[in-house]
């Protein structure tokens, strides 16, 4: 069992930045594949960027290219999502998620553990 709890969320100006923590328990963290995930009010769940065990494969959704980066620190079982020049398409509840498998995918159903998310949201 693997569980995952996130922070980091809040309140942010266009423009600014947030950095969205992921903390899991268990020894076997540096096995797992994390992904972030984000969905806003009346859409679906969209998949903003995932890593592997190794942080050897890094994939993110075009929109946040350039901008997010994601990130892991095995010995303190934590994933890192850093968002920079954020805009109000960027708020969402942001939840991680968790795989055994070590392949990143965008399909959320992939995915076994899941955190229960924090909210971001940027507004002037």
């Amino acid at each position: 069992q693997v569980q995952l709890v996130e922070s980091g969320g809040g309140l942010v100006q266009p423009g600014g930045s947030l950095t969205l923590s992921c903390v899991a328990s268990g020894r076997t963290f540096s096995y797992y594949t994390v992904a972030w995930f984000r969905q806003s009010e009346g859409k679906e769940r969209e998949f903003v960027a995932g890593i592997r065990g190794n942080g050897a494969d890094i994939s993110y959704v075009d929109s946040v290219k350039g901008r997010f980066t994601i990130s892991r620190d095995n010995a303190k079982n934590t994933v890192y999502l850093q968002m920079g020049r954020l805009n109000p398409e960027d708020t969402a509840v942001y939840r991680c998620a968790a795989r055994i498998v070590p392949v990143v995918t965008d399909e959320s159903g992939m995915y076994t553990y899941w955190g229960q998310g924090t909210q971001v949201t940027v507004s002037s």
